[in-house]
């Protein structure tokens, strides 16, 4: 799979804050991948300098295809209305809005609304349906659900499915770890302005050494165990727990999440 964004020693300094130290990072054409990082640890300002919008110190970018971007913070006249703000779009982009893009996205119906009365799901919609219009290979999509409520998150995350199915490469920067493990092709965490790991969710959940969490309740109390084999661990507590003559009253299994492995990382600087 070819490389439509490259990535190499990327440097920025804001004065003598030094924010990217020489990042290195590809994004292959149509996944869907993730910047994830702690705050200020460089997230946004990598996202801008590949995007073009904020000029880099040292080091190269290279983007193979023409981008649409959804900025974290986006906002338009307070009057204007969506397929007013889409007609615009359009003819700065050159090119004819596409209906069904817009249709499944809902804007048609907003059309009597303002923007200042539209909810933070409606104008997460328009963003996107704007960042859309001059039909890109690559969407930038930064923090795109945030103040989401269930049902637009999971609208927004059909979304992203459809535009992948369609070819797209979909750079997403986000801190909702969940969204990140159920959308996401690959994904890189930075760390202190370098790239720490650049990889799939499993991979970075095997580096994390234990890979599941395994709950024993018993009359005693519950008990947790980490473990890569539920199996093996199963077997051996549960026949310590025969021995001692301990009833078990009930067992729960759950996969160490991307969030519990990310916040491990984070706090250790691996």
């Amino acid at each position: 799979m070819s490389n439509i964004i490259e990535v190499r020693e990327l440097k920025k300094s804001y004065g003598e804050n030094s924010v990217l130290k020489g990042v290195n990072l590809a994004v292959r054409k149509g996944e869907i991948f993730a910047l994830l990082g702690a705050n200020g640890a460089g997230k946004t300002t990598t996202m801008e300098c590949i995007e073009g919008l904020r000029a880099y110190d040292g080091g190269s970018v290279t983007v193979n295809g023409k981008t649409g971007i959804q900025l974290q913070s986006s906002s338009l006249q307070a009057h204007i209305k969506p397929m007013e703000a889409v007609t615009l779009f359009a003819k700065w982009n050159k090119t004819v809005p596409d209906s069904e893009m817009l249709k499944s996205l809902g804007i048609p119906e907003l059309r009597k609304k303002k923007y200042a009365d539209l909810s933070t799901g409606q104008k997460r919609r328009l963003h996107l349906a704007l960042a859309l219009i001059g039909n890109p290979d690559i969407i930038f999509l930064d923090e795109p659900t945030a103040g989401l409520d269930v049902e637009g998150r999971v609208s927004l995350h059909e979304q992203i499915r459809a535009l992948k199915s369609q070819g797209k490469t979909i750079i997403l920067a986000s801190h909702d770890m969940a969204e990140v493990e159920d959308l996401c092709d690959r994904i890189a965490v930075l760390i202190d302005g370098v790239i720490a790991f650049v990889g799939t969710v499993d991979e970075f959940t095997a580096k994390g050494g234990k890979r599941h969490i395994i709950r024993i309740k018993t009359v005693d109390g519950q008990k947790e165990y980490e473990t890569e084999n539920i199996t093996e661990t199963l077997f051996t507590v549960l026949s310590e727990y025969k021995q001692k003559g301990t009833a078990v009253t009930d067992i729960q299994t759950d996969r160490v999440t991307l969030e519990e492995n990310f916040i491990n990382v984070i706090r250790g600087g691996e």
